[in-house]
């Protein structure tokens, strides 16, 4: 006879934190946000901890070298999406371990050849006002010159002026050698006035560019997630199929962490994988696994050997596999009932095991909900989807701009290896996810830099100044669905006529 569950499952909107004790010292500036990203025995500190407690999804739309940055960047921590090849995947984390922070790689360059349209629609797609002109057009070719937003003016030129003809040539510019320290790099741009200098090799060719608002972004981030050699750090997403092949590669490349991609993660597949990682790299090499709902999932995957554990089936917004399968849990319920597991897992054999809340956070309380409820960490996809250092197109859809959004389970994605049950792909062939636009937000920084004060402030409203003491004192309430209304602006007209969703991340 099938089992029921007495109480239905709930979802983050469905519950409230109410206020405790603030005392004059709970201010959100002494609040720390570090939390464990990977198991560890009672007594001693995990391998590694984040700084902030995101991480971003493994995904097409999401996550490839230039978020992994980004987010490395503010103290988070992203996994490169699997969906690709195994040497593209490897090649995106060397990306990240090789970036020198400070150091840019060009992604919008120039040939001599091209025109002003072409430096007006690359500067749309990349927003950089600052462009190198190399002999063929490549990130590392010969540089030739630059061309800056001085050395042009679309009122008084034609759209088919060549790049030679209004660049700074390379004779006039001011460059440094291949070994050049960052803080040398950063006296000659402040000696000379400069907003950028190329870094080239022996033979003229680029490298990278240092420019002089970096200086002062580095100095502005403490919370870097760096690695023993100051390398930034960055994840891997993996599946249950090739991992033979694709572990190696990603270890070989650098990457810090992996996680088994999967909608579902309480089966023998992710054991095996995890039993071969053992086998092959022993706790060396840590890897997460997911997802589950409830306390045999998350029992189960601590005993494979699971270094953190996702929460979650169906509660993405891209997501449709409880409208597929009829399979999945509110992510409330779900991220209470795993706490719960996991807690006594660690009573019962001093092991702590960290959990990511994966999928269903709408607004940006719904993250300290997350927290409250048990969570370690989130795991976010729409929420970094939105911003400049996402991988997708940016378009403009009846004057808005919006970003291309897309799930792993989509046809666009063709990510079947997510979903594996054994046997024969084809049987797995229907869509768990959707193509889709999510409203562009800018940023990466300024967007978690709100987030995260909002976190901190509700925290301190609990009394909380870390969060394993905002799982010690949050009091949650369920709420009901005219509180829901009451929550928000209602009976009154607004002065914009724009919707209110400032709280909204999506």
């Amino acid at each position: 006879m099938a089992y029921y569950f007495d109480e239905p499952s709930r979802t983050f909107n469905e519950y409230l934190l109410v206020p405790g004790y603030s005392s004059a010292q709970c201010i959100p500036a002494e609040v720390s946000l570090k939390t464990p990203l990977v198991k560890f025995k009672r007594g001693e500190e995990p391998a590694i901890s984040l700084n902030i407690p995101m991480v971003s999804a493994i995904m097409q739309a999401v996550s490839d070298d230039g978020m992994a940055i980004a987010l490395a960047t503010e103290g988070g921590l992203s996994f490169v999406y699997g969906s690709q090849t195994i040497e593209d995947q490897a090649a995106m984390v060397a990306r990240v371990k090789d970036y020198k922070a400070g150091f840019v790689t060009s992604d919008a360059n120039l040939s001599p050849e091209m025109t002003l349209a072409d430096v007006v629609a690359l500067k749309e797609e990349h927003g950089h006002s600052t462009m190198p002109v190399t002999a063929d057009g490549s990130a590392h070719g010969k540089l030739v010159g630059v061309v800056t937003d001085r050395d042009y003016r679309l009122s008084r030129m034609s759209m088919d002026a060549k790049v030679a003809d209004f660049m700074t040539p390379r004779e006039k510019m001011i460059v440094a050698p291949a070994d050049t320290s960052l803080k040398v790099a950063n006296d000659i741009i402040w000696d000379n006035k400069l907003n950028s200098l190329p870094v080239v090799d022996d033979d003229d060719c680029l490298m990278y560019l240092v420019f002089r608002k970096d200086y002062d972004s580095h100095k502005s981030n403490p919370n870097e997630m760096l690695d023993a050699h100051k390398r930034y750090m960055v994840g891997a997403g993996i599946n249950t199929r090739d991992y033979a092949e694709r572990v190696p590669a990603l270890v070989e490349a650098g990457a810090d962490v992996l996680c088994i991609d999967s909608s579902e993660g309480y089966s023998d597949w992710q054991k095996f994988t995890i039993e071969w990682i053992r086998e092959h790299y022993g706790d060396d090499v840590k890897v997460g696994a997911g997802n589950v709902v409830d306390a045999e999932g998350f029992r189960f995957l601590a005993d494979a050997g699971a270094d953190f554990i996702k929460v979650g089936i169906g509660g993405g917004s891209i997501c449709i596999t409880r409208e597929q399968k009829g399979i999945g849990r509110g992510q409330a319920t779900a991220t209470i009932e795993v706490a719960k597991a996991r807690d006594e897992y660690f009573e019962e054999t001093g092991v702590y095991i960290p959990i990511c809340s994966d999928g269903g956070i709408v607004y940006d309380h719904h993250l300290t909900l997350a927290l409250a409820m048990g969570s370690d960490f989130v795991m976010l996809g729409r929420y970094f989807a939105r911003f400049d250092e996402s991988p997708t197109n940016k378009v403009n859809i009846n004057g808005s701009y919006m970003k291309e959004y897309w799930g792993e389970g989509s046809a666009r994605a063709r990510n079947w290896q997510r979903y594996d049950l054994g046997g024969d792909k084809k049987g797995m062939s229907f869509e768990e996810g959707v193509d889709s636009y999510v409203p562009y937000a800018g940023s990466l920084k300024d967007n978690v830099d709100l987030t995260l004060s909002k976190v901190k402030s509700t925290m301190c409203n609990c009394g909380a100044l870390t969060i394993p003491e905002l799982q010690e004192k949050a009091k949650l309430t369920i709420v009901s669905s005219t509180s829901i209304v009451e929550g928000g602006a209602h009976d009154v007209v607004l002065k914009d006529k724009t919707p209110y969703v400032s709280s909204s991340i999506h």
